[in-house]
Parts: C-alpha cells; sequence; structure tokens
C-alpha cells in the first residue's frame, strides 16, 4: 500500500553533548551532510574517533528495497568527507549502529529486531571487517539497545518489538558485569511507558552527575523528536526519572522539518538527524511499481 516515507538527514554539531543540552545547538556548528538521491537517506549517525578523524556510522536506506544496511563516512578535523563505504550488511534490516569501546576492543550494536534477536559485533581491522560475537540474550526483542558504562556495569535500555505501541512508547532496562553477559532483567521492566519519552534515540551520558538517556519523542509522529531523559535512579530494584523538554530543531534544518530522532555524542562533537516527510506522487508511483513488481514475481 502506498505510504508516506520519512526522508532524514544527518548532521555534526562542534558542540559537546552538555553544550547542546544546556543552550542549543548553535548554527554555526552545524555541518551537514550531503543531501542522498531521491527516495534514500542515511539516519541514526554514531561517532568514532580515530585521531584527528571521525568516523560516523549510520543507516543507510532506500525506499526501492526497504531494506537498511551500515554505513561508515570518515571526516577530517575540518568536517570534510575523506571516505564512504560498507560497514556492515545482513540478510535482515539493519539501523541505529551504536558503537562504542569497552573491554580492549570496539563494538557494533546494531538495531535488528526483524532478525529476532540483538547481535553484539566486534570490530577487527581499521572498523573495517565486523564480526558477530554473541547474541544478548533479553526479556524481549529489543529496539534502539544503547549501552552505558555506570557504577562498574554495563546498562542497557532499550524499547520492545513487541507491538507498535511498545516500539514507540516502552523502555527496558538490564545489565551485566561483561558485554557479552549474562544480562539480567530489571524487575520493573518495562520500566517506563510513555510515547515522548521511552525509546531510546542516541547515547546516554552522565551529566553532572545524573544519567541523560537521549530518547524520541512519539506523541505526534515517529521519531517527532529528542527529549533527554533525566535518570534519577538506576539500580539493582529502582528505576526513576524525570524527562525535559522536546528539543527545538536545530537551525537551518530543511523547510517543513518534522522530527529528530537521534542525538549522540562523541567527545566534542555531537551528531544528529533530522527528517522531513515525502508525500509526493513520485513516492506514490515508487510504492505502486514495488508493489506491482512483488505481485508478478508471485
Amino acid at each position: 500500500m502506498p505510504r508516506r516515507k520519512d526522508i532524514w538527514r544527518c548532521a555534526i554539531a562542534a558542540q559537546p553533548i552538555g553544550s547542546i543540552l544546556s543552550s542549543g545547538i548553535q548554527q554555526d556548528a552545524i555541518h551537514w551532510f550531503p543531501e542522498e538521491p531521491p527516495f534514500t537517506f542515511l539516519a541514526d549517525p554514531f561517532g568514532y574517533r580515530s585521531g584527528e578523524n571521525l568516523h560516523v556510522f549510520v543507516e543507510q536506506y532506500d525506499y526501492r528495497t526497504r531494506h537498511g544496511m551500515i554505513e561508515r563516512l570518515t571526516f577530517d578535523a575540518g568536517f570534510e568527507l575523506l571516505d564512504r563505504r560498507a560497514a556492515l550488511r545482513e540478510p535482515w534490516h539493519l539501523s541505529y549502529p551504536f558503537v562504542l569501546d569497552g573491554e580492549g576492543a570496539t563494538w557494533m550494536l546494531p538495531e535488528a529486531h526483524r532478525s529476532g534477536r540483538l547481535t553484539l559485533y566486534r570490530a577487527f581491522g581499521m572498523l573495517e571487517d565486523w564480526r558477530p560475537e554473541c547474541v544478548i540474550e533479553l526479556d524481549c526483542v529489543p529496539v534502539d539497545a544503547s549501552i552505558l558504562s555506570y557504577g562498574g556495569r554495563w546498562w542497557l535500555f532499550y524499547a520492545s518489538a513487541a507491538s507498535k505501541a511498545a516500539k514507540l512508547g516502552s523502555l527496558h532496562v538490564a545489565w551485566s558485569e561483561k558485554l557479552c553477559g549474562p544480562w539480567t532483567l530489571h524487575p520493573d521492566n518495562p520500566v517506563r511507558r510513555d510515547f515522548a519519552s521511552a525509546r531510546p534515540g542516541g547515547t546516554p551520558e552522565v551529566i553532572d552527575g545524573r544519567i541523560m538517556l537521549p530518547t524520541q519523542d512519539c506523541e505526534r509522529t515517529y521519531g517527532g523528536g529528542i527529549r533527554p531523559l533525566w535518570i534519577d535512579l538506576l539500580d539493582e530494584t529502582g528505576f526513576a526519572a524525570t524527562r525535559g523538554e522536546t528539543m527545538a530543531f536545530p537551525p537551518g534544518a530543511p523547510a517543513h522539518c518534522e522530527g529528530m530522532h537521534t542525538l549522540s555524542a562523541c567527545g566534542d562533537v555531537t551528531l544528529f538527524d533530522v527528517k522531513t516527510i515525502d508525500r509526493s506522487l513520485a513516492g506514490i508511483a515508487l510504492d505502486v511499481r514495488r508493489f506491482l513488481g512483488r505481485s508478478a514475481s508471485r
């Protein structure tokens, strides 16, 4: 059936995430990624520093195939694009490539709920060879899993793929001594139900002694905005949090901007994405051709 199409665009802000939360994204700090061809996009940017270079891992998506993969874009110190290449491709859809260092290695935890599991990948070589290391066993198939090292443990925040409502408005928590587990489920899961501030949307950070989890405000639309969720209590038996205000769209965002759903920290820079919604006849025609092609192949 013809559907509207969310078209995302990524950017780098030359500001640490704490500055953005206190004073907003500054126009002169923004470096937009080039626009993608029609009906394709890059989304869910996560950064990794290597010397002066900034590697940004993103979901690459094409509405002609409706299949996402992970790409790596490498920028120099002046945010000029040096290289772009595929990083990870699977038979199932991939997005939200959460990248982190820990336990003497570099890891990626991409969103892959259509595979029915959450797989942790380990990097070999120069961030070019990603191999599955383990499957993280949880209480549900997770969506947008985000990791934080806190209090000598790994903490995992995620939504559930059980239903559309759970994807958009639930927050689960688990913890482990090791990245490959075993993972212990929080007894109050889901610890939060709220379409405005539950689904993770970026890197959890400890700011002024408080845990801040970027979350997606999905009250109006999927990925309609980013809200900081300030976690006041996080332990084996308790969870309490206060939601902040939805962030303003950044200056220079595309006309008719209708969403923002990733805010990820990488040292002195922060990555984000914004969306427009395509409702054009060309987009409807693309869906019709895809539907007719599938029907003819049956």
